[in-house]
């Protein structure tokens, strides 16, 4: 499939400091991505550059196979065609929820304004407040006119800016998922900037995990969080800790629990130092189970419990209980381990 965003080698820096280096990545039509990661590893730099705030030192950024972007040359960001959806929803403090999504449309008549707006309107699901102004809006109110204002000239593509970090949890949750069925209905292309992983695998068919300016691992949610390519991404992604372990065979590694048998074979030789990602999943309770945790934390999550557990050999690790097993800190439970995907790293 042919890309509508190709992003091939960029270059971007910030008072002389190279932000984002050597990064390539192309999303296509009707694709909803993500980059992911933590703060300052350049994943809005990357998004400005695309919308055209910002410049490229090295490489090259076209939309549609147009070169909007490469050294010593700017596309304007109003000739892009691309919708832009930010983090402070930008909404016109002055004007109504009609006037502020018409904004964008001042090259149609009055009437198609009109049209258009309260056409938008419907899609984010906002029909009765059209004549408000922002500040009679909740949060997750304004930032779906906002998402409106940046649908209703139709650009080849939204970009979003860390739309939902303003809101609270459950908006959060509620309203990335609203955006991704909107998008996808509607076969709207659109990369995601966020810190939030949820986030990320609600809306994203795709997310790029980065760091330092680069992607290190381009992938689905589902292998990201099973097949991490790197100890950062598999420690970035979920929850979990590592345990120390020693490959004894291709398939088997000793730990301080027992031989864990991985699904493949890994190439390293025999007696080298691993460690091996225990997701709370792994993790099982089992009133008859051959291992000991005390519970040194516990935090409710409505149908599970998220337990810290200490072994005796003082090593902590985490475990999901279901929320009608509740037990106190300080508590010693049975478990067991059901690793049924092993993630392992030789030990660096």
């Amino acid at each position: 499939m042919k890309a509508l965003i190709e992003v091939r080698n960029i270059e971007c820096k910030y008072r002389h400091q190279t932000i984002v280096k050597d990064l390539s990545l192309h999303v296509n039509q009707g694709s909803l991505v993500c980059l992911l990661g933590p703060s300052g590893c350049g994943k809005t730099t990357i998004l400005r550059a695309i919308a055209g705030f910002e410049p490229v030192y090295r490489g090259t950024i076209r939309i549609n196979d147009q070169e909007v972007s490469r050294p010593g040359y700017t596309l304007v960001p109003e000739k892009r065609h691309l919708g832009m959806v930010f983090q402070d929803y930008a909404l016109f403090p002055h004007m109504t929820v009609l006037e502020n999504i018409s904004f964008g449309l001042r090259n149609n008549s009055k009437r198609e304004q009109q049209q258009l707006a309260r056409e938008m309107l419907s899609i984010v699901g906002m029909n009765e407040y059209g004549e408000r102004y922002p500040h009679e809006l909740s949060g997750g109110q304004q930032q779906r006119i906002a998402l409106a204002r940046a649908l209703a000239p139709r650009p080849k593509a939204i970009l979003l800016d860390e739309p939902f970090s303003n809101l609270d949890v459950d908006m959060r949750k509620r309203l990335s998922t609203e955006v991704r069925n909107i998008l996808k209905d509607r076969g709207i292309t659109g990369i995601m900037v966020t810190h939030d992983q949820d986030e990320a695998f609600a809306l994203g068919d795709h997310v790029g995990v980065m760091k330092d300016g680069c992607i290190l691992q381009w992938d689905t949610p589902f292998n990201l969080y099973h097949e991490p390519a790197n100890r950062f991404v598999a420690d970035f992604i979920g929850q979990g800790v590592f345990i120390d372990g020693v490959m004894i065979t291709p398939n088997e590694i000793r730990t301080e629990f027992g031989i864990v048998n991985a699904d493949r074979a890994y190439k390293w030789p025999e007696k080298s130092a691993v460690e091996i990602l225990l997701r709370p999943d792994d993790v099982v309770y089992d009133p008859e189970g051959p291992l000991k945790g005390k519970i040194t934390q516990k935090a409710f999550k409505g149908a599970e419990i998220m337990y810290t557990l200490r072994l005796d050999t003082g090593t902590e690790i985490l475990s999901l209980f279901p929320s009608h097993e509740d037990f106190m800190v300080g508590d010693k439970v049975n478990i067991r381990m059901d690793i049924q995907h092993v993630v392992a790293f030789t030990k660096t």
